[in-house]
């Protein structure tokens, strides 16, 4: 997602490099574009008027600063709107002093509303709350199994109540009941997974009215499906309307959504977008950070991102161990094929280019190149060694790579670079951990 957007906000600036001073002649040449960008992206109309009247009344007549290129400054005032537009301070849930603390989750069937239950259940059991999930979704029972698979998977309770009616009365009944356990049994959180409508109607509005008129939750979350665009901050504002949103979760981020609902959901509801669901599987949901979502449109990367995504998916004790290898030259082939399993986990390869500066340059760099289809030739490799030769690269002779190709559907080729390119790899890093690591990382930083 935010790809175009990001390509357009970067010829923009092209255009504004080795100019003296921001003139309004160039500043309005420039806005042109970001207007026309921000429109593609399926931005409100009113949103984008306001936020190009604003750049351009910081922007028109500001001296470059000394160490400044008028593109830079450009880059910081389109910056501070677009935190300002998404809502400049990240908002997370507001979790009660006097525990359950209850999220009503709502959404039209279709966003993704009950697995993302499950994805904020994991997140929460994660930071070590007890979790209950709730099963109030009577009329469509698919939602009650699929919701009981979640928390099987996850290790949560999941509170049911089997062979009710659908009326509005059970609705409530239910939640009222899960909500009841939930502070019997000392639970943390307590997630209700609401019923949803292929479009709002009255029904739906009333049974969601009644259930928070009786259980008071402290948050009511709207689940919205990012590809639908501004028809997602239509269905927010009427939602808010009705029950009093605290704010929204949006999901299929990471599918082709243009970033409209994202960039102009805050501006139109005044409600904050919580969390952004990134994939399909239950790590995948993200808190939202308005500020490192801006230096990713800019092009600046969101290293935070990625670093509190390697914390979460590999240990301190795996990362020193892999340096202590590193350093003493045990580094092998197994170590290589676990790295790689690691660096999976963090998410595919446009994700982590997503959060890297300048990775957008690297991403129309790598697009033939298919990274995540040569890891996995890679990985076969590995698995068709022996665990001698995982372990020691050096006893594969000519016939022993016939026999690795065959395995992995490739060809010696293949295993020569593998090799070649495994010794260079772990080169690198021995240099980079022994005498004047520091050095060389600091010029590799500079490089990159």
């Amino acid at each position: 997602m935010l790809d175009a957007l990001s390509d357009k906000f970067e010829k923009m600036f092209k255009k504004l490099r080795g100019q003296g001073v921001l003139t309004e002649e160039n500043i309005i040449e420039a806005l042109k574009d970001v207007r026309l960008a921000l429109l593609e992206a399926d931005v409100n109309f009113k949103i984008v008027k306001d936020f190009i009247e604003r750049v351009r009344q910081k922007a028109v007549g500001q001296e470059v600063l000394q160490s400044l290129t008028p593109g830079h400054q450009v880059v910081k005032v389109v910056w501070d709107e677009l935190c300002e537009m998404m809502g400049r301070e990240r908002s997370g849930l507001s979790l009660s002093s006097k525990p359950p603390t209850v999220v009503m989750m709502v959404g039209l069937q279709g966003a993704g509303k009950t697995t993302t239950c499950g994805k904020l259940a994991r997140l929460f059991k994660n930071q070590g709350k007890r979790v209950l999930l709730v099963a109030a979704d009577p009329r469509r029972p698919a939602a009650v199994e699929q919701l009981s698979a979640l928390g099987r998977d996850l290790g949560i309770d999941v509170h049911r109540i089997d062979q009710v009616q659908t009326s509005q009365a059970d609705v409530v009944r239910i939640c009222q009941a899960g909500v009841e356990r939930g502070q019997e049994q000392g639970f943390d959180l307590v997630v209700l997974d609401t019923g949803g409508r292929l479009h709002i109607d009255d029904e739906l509005m009333g049974e969601l009215t009644a259930v928070k008129a009786t259980v008071a939750p402290h948050e009511v979350l709207l689940v919205a499906d990012a590809m639908t665009g501004q028809d997602a901050v239509a269905m927010a504002s009427l939602f808010d309307q009705k029950l009093g949103l605290t704010g929204v979760i949006l999901t299929k981020v990471e599918g082709d959504a243009r970033g409209g609902a994202l960039l102009s959901i805050r501006a139109v509801t005044g409600r904050p977008v919580k969390f952004l669901g990134v994939g399909e599987k239950l790590d995948a949901l993200e808190v939202f950070y308005p500020d490192r979502m801006a230096s990713r449109i800019l092009g600046m990367g969101d290293v935070l991102s990625l670093i509190e995504k390697a914390q979460e998916n590999i240990t301190r004790e795996q990362a020193e161990a892999a340096q202590k290898r590193l350093a003493s030259n045990t580094f092998t082939l197994e170590d290589f094929r676990t790295q790689l399993g690691q660096m999976n986990r963090l998410g595919s390869f446009d994700q982590i280019l997503g959060l890297l500066p300048g990775g957008q340059k690297l991403k129309s760099v790598l697009e033939d190149k298919k990274p995540e289809r040569e890891m996995g030739r890679v990985v076969a490799m590995i698995d068709s060694m022996t665990i001698r030769e995982r372990r020691d690269h050096t006893i594969i002779n000519g016939s022993r790579k016939k026999r690795i190709a065959r395995g992995s559907g490739t060809s010696v080729q293949d295993v020569n670079r593998l090799i070649k390119q495994f010794l260079s790899a772990k080169k690198l890093a021995k240099a980079m951990t022994g005498a004047g690591g520091r050095r060389q990382l600091a010029q590799l930083m500079r490089s990159m």
